[in-house]
């Protein structure tokens, strides 16, 4: 049986559960099973999404988009400029 790989807002949205229900007073251990995830699952994702919102999270993936879309972009022209600095030399 494979592994589920839930989505950045799937890991926000089970966190927030989690910080709802230790505010009605239930257990925390209980209630990270509630949302059908490890205690361990629940650490790592409170320590990379733990003071995320929604609303950054979509924000944060834009710039990650962003971000990728640059470098591609700076290592075409890096390639190109090579290329024309070789044939400038003569060397082809």
């Amino acid at each position: 049986m494979g592994t589920k790989r839930h989505k950045p807002e799937e890991i926000v949205t089970k966190l927030w559960q989690v910080e709802v229900l230790v505010g009605q007073g239930m257990a925390q251990a209980d209630e990270i099973r509630e949302v059908c995830i490890t205690e361990q699952t629940y650490y790592r994702w409170r320590k990379q999404y733990g003071a995320i919102g929604t609303g950054q999270l979509r924000e944060l993936k834009r710039f990650q988009k962003e971000n990728e879309r640059f470098r591609k972009a700076v290592s075409d022209l890096t390639s190109d400029k090579l290329i024309m600095a070789e044939a400038a030399k003569g060397n082809f």
